[in-house]
């Protein structure tokens, strides 16, 4: 610690006059237990406005007169012309009074300039370690997926737009062995409020749609990959619109996209 930089502060003079927070005075105290110059310092403050004080207060010589008039006996006294003390001794304590109170003032405010200042840099600093954070999270999760989409166990179900949305298009990475499906849906359009897309497993003869999922999110989700468990014996998928939180069955009026499943070479 710079003792003299931390004297010059002011911070001793907020202390003494109990403008610091609780936990700002806690560590004040701390740095008085182990500095005994500091401590010497917060003495001599203490003093000083002990000083001012008294400098300050109403003085009354005719009191102290008719104290040791009452003391005096049995002998002619000679009167005397009380002596006031003049009066620039007050006006000196009281005008120190008031430079150590726009000090002090002044020494509050750059206080709490330089700790709003503070709290505002540790915002900024949070918000930057979370950005970074999240750029992390996000590259992890990139090279994750591109594992994933190389794998030799996937499929790839590409699903045309239908009746609702033929501009629509979407892409299904369907890996067996793991029985996961990853729903790539990024040349789907915006769901309206309200509704949501769900992903339907189907079997064609007869034709047997059973739900995988919904793309939840979708509008807060930036690259517009999910990824759905799909232990179903698929031979094609659809996504259909449907109310929120999903449809027992399809509603085949609002087919987005659909497509089959390859056969095996």
């Amino acid at each position: 610690m710079d003792i003299k930089e931390y004297i010059s502060s002011g911070i001793l003079e907020l202390y003494v006059y109990g403008a610091l927070t609780e936990e700002e005075s806690r560590e004040v105290s701390r740095v008085l237990k182990e500095h005994p110059e500091i401590s010497k310092e917060v003495e001599e403050i203490e003093q000083a406005l002990q000083e001012l004080s008294t400098a300050a207060a109403p003085y009354y010589p005719e009191d102290i007169l008719a104290r040791i008039r009452s003391k005096i006996t049995n002998s002619r006294t000679i009167p005397l012309k009380p002596k006031t003390r003049t009066n620039w001794v007050s006006y000196i304590g009281w005008a120190a009074c008031l430079l150590l109170f726009v000090g002090l003032f002044f020494l509050m405010r750059d206080n709490n300039q330089l700790r709003d200042q503070l709290n505002s840099e540790r915002v900024k600093v949070a918000q930057l370690e979370q950005q970074i954070a999240d750029a992390r999270n996000d590259a992890e999760k990139t090279r994750e997926l591109l594992a994933v989409l190389r794998s030799k166990n996937i499929s790839r179900v590409p699903l045309q737009g239908q009746a609702p949305a033929p501009e629509a298009y979407a892409t299904v990475y369907w890996n067996q062995q793991e029985n996961k499906a990853y729903i790539d849906g990024k040349d789907l359009p915006e769901p309206p409020s309200g509704m949501v897309y769900q992903v339907w497993s189907l079997k064609l003869d007869p034709l047997t749609p059973t739900s995988i999922g919904l793309l939840s999110e979708f509008q807060e989700d930036d690259n517009k990959i999910f990824t759905l468990d799909n232990a179903n014996e698929s031979e094609a998928f659809g996504i259909t619109l449907e109310p929120e939180g999903g449809s027992e069955t399809p509603n085949l009026e609002q087919l987005y996209v659909l497509g089959t499943v390859a056969a095996a070479p």
